[in-house]
């Protein structure tokens, strides 16, 4: 197929209808008949009025749920009959590709041109691996005497609250559904206030590829009333959610206060991307480091915003980073051509310029940042990077989850180490070496998730996603995510 032109992209968003209905075994409005206006970031202009649902609405979809989940029809069904399934929502993802990938673009200002490379395709391809992975899981069978046989199965935990950002709208919600659904359980989704839509197409494509009525349903609304309700509700039997830190703080405390649900948090970050002084290939590293941050424009959980690089390569590598920062075209997001599009919404674009604001007077010199001018909305910022930054800043501790680069020069490995692991987050890092022995002892000192080493942001559905302290616990993706949504049983039986 012929790759779509710009004009291609705005006739195709012309003909949009997004779907605006909850999904609690069919689409159904709140039961307020309260909703919520979504807004194109791009452009400032309406997209939707979109269902606003609250503690009622999530206890029918919870309802719902336990009804599916004790009915069977999915959570006992063969490993087979479910993969089968989800093999025909991934078709199903794969024939409305350009309908998902329009509606993120829209709905959360993200480059079509990742949308339709990535975002979709990879949410089908997500799917389709778990699917593939079911068959694959065994049980054990634990040594016993000769009179007993000990069997350990998992099984799936029941209903699952799946609460996603606004940044990757429908791919972060496949990171949650497919393997909970995988394993058996019944899940609801709440997708982000500012990016319900795909969410809500999702749910339709699912049905209609078999899924039994009340295993997904999904409910868009607030954070603090769903979102919520969801943490605190008792026939909830895990949260998964991938947010901020201070939010999942609140998800620990629901489930606390009502029945000590299962959470697991994927929260804040704030990752370093080290360069030492051995790298010979500066515009590998630099093209590196300036992808690591800017792509998605920032709002990137795992984003390297934070460049700690050794003093004897310093100076040529940050003036290659500057250089590629300042170069970026940040325009519509429909264009295949554009280099960055906007943030996801006024409200975060306030924030990222106050935090911008207030990066420039704790630096020694400034590079970008400030609004694009003559743009259709105030949502396009242009990246920002901060030289002359103290490692303890608030800049340098703060998510600011937007193209913001803090560029601290350090003497030694060791040095360099220590500012990196030098935040409460531990989600992510880089690191650009030449030496093979450095690379090992210096990734195995970063404390984070993943660290990729002479890559940016190294991933894949095969490999677990996750951090440790301010970043949350538990993994998504690979067959760890198994773990979250299963539980492990124990049969014994005495046969002397």
């Amino acid at each position: 197929m012929t790759e779509r032109t710009h004009e291609d992209w705005l006739a195709l968003a012309r003909k949009v209808v997004p779907a605006t209905t909850a999904w609690i075994g069919g689409p159904v409005p709140s039961l307020s008949g309260a909703t919520r206006t979504t807004v194109n970031p791009a452009t400032g202009a309406v997209l939707a009025e979109v269902a606003e649902c609250d503690e009622h609405d999530v206890d029918a979809a919870v309802a719902a749920a336990r009804r599916a989940f004790e009915g069977g029809a999915w959570s006992t069904a063969s490993p087979r009959d479910r993969a089968a399934v989800l093999h025909r929502i991934a078709r199903k993802i794969e024939d409305h590709v350009e309908e998902l990938a329009l509606l993120d673009s829209l709905d959360a200002g993200k480059r079509i041109a990742d949308t339709i490379a990535i975002d979709a395709p990879g949410s089908a391809a997500i799917l389709r691996w778990y699917a593939e992975s079911l068959d694959k899981v065994y049980g054990e069978v634990a040594p016993t005497g000769a009179a007993d046989l000990a069997v350990v199965t998992r099984e799936p935990l029941g209903v699952v609250a799946a609460v996603v950002p606004w940044n990757y709208p429908l791919e972060m919600a496949i990171w949650k559904i497919a393997p909970a659904l995988a394993a058996g359980n019944s899940v609801i989704l709440k997708p982000a206030e500012d990016s319900p839509l795909s969410a809500l197409r999702l749910a339709g494509l699912a049905a209609e590829a078999g899924l039994p009525d009340g295993v997904l349903s999904v409910v868009p609304g607030a954070g603090p009333v769903a979102g919520r309700a969801l943490g605190r509700h008792r026939g909830v039997d895990v949260v998964t959610f991938t947010g901020s830190t201070s939010t999942g703080q609140l998800f620990q405390q629901y489930a606390g206060q009502s029945n000590l649900k299962q959470v697991w948090l994927e929260a804040g970050g704030k990752s370093a991307v080290v360069v030492l002084d051995d790298v010979a290939d500066l515009d590998a590293a630099a093209d590196g480091v300036a992808a690591g941050i800017f792509t998605n424009t920032g709002q990137v959980c795992s984003a390297t915003s934070r460049l700690v690089v050794q003093r004897g390569v310093a100076d040529e590598l940050v003036q290659r980073v500057v250089g590629r920062a300042l170069a970026i075209d940040v325009g519509d997001p429909l264009d295949p051509a554009t280099g960055m599009g906007p943030v996801a919404s006024e409200r975060q674009a306030a924030r990222v310029l106050e935090l911008m604001e207030a990066g420039a007077a704790q630096a020694r010199e400034v590079h970008g940042g400030g609004l694009v001018p003559d743009m259709p909305a105030p949502t396009y910022v242009r990246p920002q990077v901060l030289l002359g930054v103290d490692p303890d800043a608030p800049i340098a501790q703060t998510e600011v989850f937007g193209p913001v680069l803090s560029v601290h020069v350090v003497d030694t490995v060791d040095e360099a180490v220590a500012v990196a692991n030098g935040t409460p987050y531990a989600l992510a890092a880089g690191l650009w070496t030449d030496s093979l022995s450095r690379a090992h002892g210096v990734a195995r000192r970063l404390r984070a998730g993943t660290v990729s080493v002479n890559c940016v942001d190294a991933l894949d559905v095969a490999t677990p996603f996750g951090g440790f302290g301010q970043s949350g616990y538990g993994r998504d993706l690979s067959l760890h995510a198994l773990d979250k949504f299963t539980g492990l049983k124990t049969t014994w039986i005495h046969h002397g």
